[in-house]
């Protein structure tokens, strides 16, 4: 079955950079767009970034441009999701999705765990 595990968050200063990582298996990654999103405590789950398959499209939420990047290793079978000069509205579970219905933005079928990443003031 399709299992996608997400590493690499944790506690970081406002300011400062993470990154996050997210490995698939059960499903032929170099053919599937790759997503994340996040949800923060007491909001709705939020689309992030989309990447196509190939590498070559992407859209980001306005609220991550700028800031953050995708990028992918299909050698690898992993998505990653550089984050530069966090601020403490970044605070969330970060998710990442393939299998899109509709891309970028969804539906997902498949679903990673999350990946907590805190940012302090």
């Amino acid at each position: 079955q399709v299992e996608l595990v997400e590493s690499g968050g944790g506690l970081v200063q406002a300011g400062g950079s993470l990154r996050v990582s997210c490995a698939a298996s059960g499903v032929t990654f170099l053919k599937n767009d790759m997503a994340w999103f996040r949800q923060a405590p007491g909001k709705d789950r939020e689309f992030v970034v989309g990447l196509t398959w190939n590498g070559v499209n992407t859209d980001y939420a306005d609220s991550v441009k700028g800031r953050f990047t995708i990028s992918r290793d299909n050698a690898k079978n992993t998505v990653y999701l550089q984050m530069n000069c966090l601020k403490p509205e970044d605070t969330a579970v970060y998710y990442c999705a393939t299998g899109a219905v509709v891309w970028p933005r969804g539906p997902y079928k498949y679903w990673g765990q999350g990946t907590q990443v805190t940012v302090s003031s």
